[in-house]
């Protein structure tokens, strides 16, 4: 931002006093989270991108902190740190700079966020629908006249697979790959596979644990690392090693995952459209009662974008759409606009209803939100506020 033009800083300036406007008319509170935050959580809760790119350091004391690479994150830590109760409603906005270090200069390494975070709210449906209308109304009282609004559903696509026979650490690895598509295509095939599964060099080792329990996987892992000197790689211990180990000696054993699931898995990640008519398409999948359950609030999700004044059939729904971060667990959406270099994301959010417990919360608070990135919506209305 400090290369910035006096005449950018200045739109930049009017352009999130509007956005903020928005916000703050809405009933949500005005914070400042903390800029230095723990490195941990981001690194275990975040996506590839943030994982790789974000400003890590190790303090006086030996403790990994970071600066903040996204907002949301830092917002929960806030609530946790000074709510009455983790499980109270909150309704927080903020409007501040992030860091993530970029090869070749090709972004700022510092970039501007304006968001909102909802917590606890006591109507899941009603609270996505009116994060999605807030933003959307906060860059058009920018100036953003022309955008796309894409979304998602994570839960579905949970729910899919809770209705599928297939191992639960299976059904795990399939959503941790869900959003690197290739990576997803790659792991549904070695599932799916009938021929024996190529060896690699992990396969000696597996060799060795086929037939031993838990406790015997474990402790022939740590008679090896001893025998070899070997000490733990990548923060991961002889317990972590050894489960590895098993699930890849399970993998080898296990029954194929059936045609018919996987034909099950692609034909809902085939499915896109607007997202009123895409309903239909997705009631075509209903197999369990989880997913009619998803499927419910999907349609709950839909009533409230309409009480809200929004047009589902001017969204666009891709079954695949997961935006690049782990941690939300259910709806998602982006919006893009158009700018002289090509497409850009100016503002995205979902819902996140883990991240709090795995940040420290004793009990489960539900969240959604969403974060404009300031620099690229002004950079959409071609650097004018």
């Amino acid at each position: 931002m400090s290369g910035r033009s006096s005449a950018e800083r200045v739109a930049l300036a009017a352009q999130n006093e509007r956005v903020m406007a928005v916000f703050e008319g809405a009933g949500f509170d005005h914070i400042a989270p903390d800029i230095l935050q723990p490195a941990d959580i981001f690194l275990e809760r975040s996506g590839e991108d943030i994982r790789a790119n974000s400003y890590v350091f190790t303090d006086p004391e030996g403790a990994e902190m970071c600066l903040r690479p996204d907002l949301t994150v830092p917002a929960c830590r806030y609530h946790l740190m000074h709510a009455v109760r983790p499980d109270s409603e909150a309704r927080y906005c903020y409007c501040g700079p992030a860091f993530r270090f970029t090869q070749g200069g090709r972004a700022p390494s510092e970039f501007g966020q304006a968001g909102i975070e909802w917590l606890a709210a006591p109507d899941s449906e009603a609270s996505e629908a009116k994060v999605l209308a807030l933003a959307i109304a906060a860059v058009k009282a920018a100036g953003l006249k022309r955008f796309r609004v894409k979304l998602g559903d994570l839960n579905l696509f949970h729910a899919l697979l809770d209705g599928l026979d297939m191992p639960e650490r299976w059904r795990r690895r399939l959503i941790h790959q869900f959003w690197r598509p290739q990576a997803f295509r790659e792991t549904l095939a070695r599932f799916a596979a009938r021929e024996e599964l190529s060896r690699t060099s992990i396969s000696p080792f597996v060799d060795q644990v086929m037939n031993k329990d838990a406790k015997g996987t474990q402790g022939w892992v740590e008679s090896e690392c001893e025998r070899r000197g070997l000490a733990p790689v990548a923060g991961r211990s002889a317990e972590d090693v050894a489960a590895r180990l098993a699930d890849k000696a399970a993998d080898r054993s296990a029954h194929p995952l059936a045609p018919e699931a996987v034909h099950a898995i692609n034909a809902y990640l085939a499915i896109e459209g607007d997202a009123a008519s895409a309903l239909r398409q997705l009631e075509t999948m209903a197999r369990s009662e989880t997913y009619r359950e998803a499927l419910e609030r999907y349609r709950r999700r839909i009533a409230a974008m309409r009480a809200e004044g929004l047009r589902p059939e001017d969204f666009f729904f891709a079954a695949p759409f997961g935006r690049n971060l782990e941690y939300y667990t259910g709806f998602v959406f982006q919006i893009e606009a158009d700018a002289a270099l090509g497409p850009l994301q100016v503002a995205g959010g979902g819902r996140y209803d883990d991240l709090l417990s795995d940040i420290g919360s004793p009990v489960p608070v539900s969240a959604v939100g969403c974060a404009i990135g300031t620099e690229q919506l002004l950079a959409a209305m071609g650097g004018r506020s």
